[in-house]
C-alpha cells in the first residue's frame, strides 16, 4: 500500500526534514523517438514503493521501432518493475521475463531488451541487463567499472532460442554520495551509424566519455539536465533526424534539493506570521504563488515586489520578482497550467519562458516539495463565468502533489493554514 502524502494543520506537525544521512535518490529519463514514428519503441518505468523507499527503474528497447516494438518494451519493463516492486528477487524476476518473452522467428533474437535497477534507500543498488548498452557509474568525476557477474542463460523453450546464448550481467555495490548511473538504450551508441564521422555509430565510449565530460563541466548537473544532454547530443550525431528511438535514464545520489510553496492567504489574518515564520525558516528554493501571499510575505520581510514583464505570454499571468524569493507567480491560473504540464508530460518541449514553465522547472530539479496552502476563500475563484478547469486552490493542490509523488517520485508535505 502506498505511503499517503503527509498533510497537517498545524505548525508542530509541519517538519522540515534535515536528515541526509543516506543520499537522496534522484531518478530522471528523456526519450526521443524515431524520425516519423509517434511510438516510442523503448520504454522507462520508475516505480518507488512508499512503504520501503525501494526505487524500481526499467529500461526496456524493443525490437524495431513504431507500435510493436512499444507493445513489447511495455510488457517487458512492466513485468519486470512489478516482480522486483514485489519482492521476487531481480535475477529471478529476469528469468521469468526471458521464459515468457517470444522470440523474433526470423532474425533469432529476443523481442525487447532491458536494464533493471533496484535500489534501496541506503543506496544499496543491484542491477541487471540484458542485451543493452552496458550502464555507466560515475564517482567524484572519474568513470568507475563495475564488477559485474556474467550469467550464461538457457531458455526453456530451446526450439525457439536465440541463435547466440543469452548473457545476462549482474552487478551489486553500495552507492556513494556524489555517485551517478547513466544507462541508455542503443539508440544512444548507435547513433550516427554509417556516416563518414560515425561509421560504426558513436558507441559505448564515446558516450560515456562526453557524458563524464558534461559532470565535469557542471558538476552539480542534476539527472533530468544529464539525460537531457546525452539523449540531444545523441540526435545531434544522428543530424537531427534520429534513426532509431533514443532513451537515457539517469539516477543521482546526492543531498535532497527542498523546494517550499506558499499559496493562498491563511484562514485568519493572525496567522499570517505564522506564514512568515515558516517562510524565514526554510533553506531551500521558495515559490510564492498568488498576489495576496505575495504582499503578505513583502511586508513580513519589508521587501518590494517587482512584476516582470520582459516575459510576456498571452496565457500565463506574468511573474514577479522579490529580493529572498526565487519565483513568485499569479495564483489559480498558473497552478493550473502547471498541473496540466505535470499531467500531460509536456514541460520538456516547452521553450516558453513563463511563470508556469520557470516553476515546473523548480519542481522537477526539487526532491521534497513543501506546499504550505492557504484556506481563506477567494470570492473571485467563486465567479460562474470562470471555466469549469479552473479548480479551487486546495483541488489543484491536491492533484499536482499527486502527480508529483506519484509520477515523478517526489517527496510531498502539505500543510493547511
Amino acid at each position: 500500500m502506498k505511503k499517503q502524502i503527509t498533510m497537517c494543520n498545524n505548525q508542530d506537525s509541519f517538519h522540515i526534514q534535515t536528515n541526509t544521512d543516506n543520499p537522496f535518490i534522484e531518478v530522471e529519463h528523456f526519450q526521443i523517438c524515431k524520425h516519423n514514428q509517434q511510438s516510442p519503441g523503448d520504454v522507462f518505468f520508475s516505480e518507488k514503493d512508499q512503504d520501503t523507499g525501494r526505487t524500481v527503474l526499467t529500461l526496456s528497447d524493443g525490437l524495431g521501432s513504431g507500435i510493436k516494438a512499444n507493445v513489447l518494451a511495455t510488457l517487458t519493463a512492466t513485468m519486470a518493475t512489478k516482480f522486483v516492486v514485489n519482492n521476487i528477487a531481480i535475477s529471478r524476476a529476469a528469468e521469468i521475463i526471458m521464459n515468457t518473452l517470444p522470440i523474433d522467428k526470423e532474425k533469432r533474437i529476443s523481442y525487447a531488451t532491458f536494464t533493471i535497477l533496484d535500489i534501496k534507500p541506503d543506496a544499496s543498488v543491484t542491477i541487471i541487463e540484458y542485451d543493452n548498452p552496458p550502464y555507466l557509474l560515475v564517482r567524484q568525476k572519474t568513470i568507475v567499472e563495475p564488477i559485474k557477474e556474467c550469467t550464461p542463460f538457457k531458455r526453456r523453450n530451446k526450439k525457439y532460442a536465440p541463435l547466440m546464448q543469452p548473457i545476462l550481467h549482474y552487478s551489486s555495490y553500495k552507492a556513494n554520495p556524489g555517485d551517478r548511473i547513466i544507462f541508455f538504450s542503443d539508440g544512444v551508441s548507435q547513433a550516427g551509424l554509417g556516416t563518414k564521422e560515425h561509421p560504426f555509430g558513436w558507441g559505448v565510449e564515446n558516450a560515456h566519455e562526453y557524458t563524464l565530460d558534461c559532470i565535469k563541466k557542471n558538476p552539480v548537473i542534476s539527472a533530468r539536465e544529464l539525460a537531457h544532454a546525452i539523449v540531444q547530443k545523441a540526435v545531434e550525431i544522428d543530424s537531427c533526424y534520429p534513426k532509431d528511438d533514443i532513451s537515457c535514464g539517469v539516477v543521482y545520489f546526492r543531498a535532497p534539493r527542498d523546494t517550499l510553496i506558499l499559496t493562498g492567504p491563511p484562514m485568519h489574518p493572525e496567522s499570517d506570521n505564522d506564514l512568515i515564520s515558516i517562510f524565514n525558516a526554510f533553506k531551500g528554493k521558495k515559490i510564492i504563488s498568488g498576489g495576496t501571499t505575495a504582499n503578505i510575505i513583502s511586508r513580513g520581510i519589508n521587501q518590494k515586489i517587482k512584476m516582470d514583464l520582459k516575459h510576456f505570454d498571452v496565457d500565463i499571468p506574468p511573474f514577479s520578482t522579490m529580493e529572498g524569493v526565487d519565483l513568485i507567480t499569479e495564483g489559480i491560473i498558473t497552478l493550473n497550467a502547471v498541473t496540466d504540464m505535470l499531467e500531460t508530460g509536456t514541460f520538456a518541449l516547452f521553450t516558453d519562458d513563463n511563470a508556469a514553465t520557470r516553476m515546473t522547472d523548480i519542481l522537477m530539479n526539487s526532491d521534497r516539495i513543501y506546499f504550505v496552502v492557504g484556506t481563506k476563500i477567494n470570492e473571485a475563484h467563486q465567479d460562474p463565468a470562470l471555466p469549469e478547469s479552473l479548480e479551487i486552490r486546495r483541488n489543484i493542490i491536491k492533484r499536482m502533489a499527486s502527480l508529483l509523488q506519484d509520477r515523478y517520485l517526489k517527496e510531498i508535505h502539505i500543510r493547511y493554514i
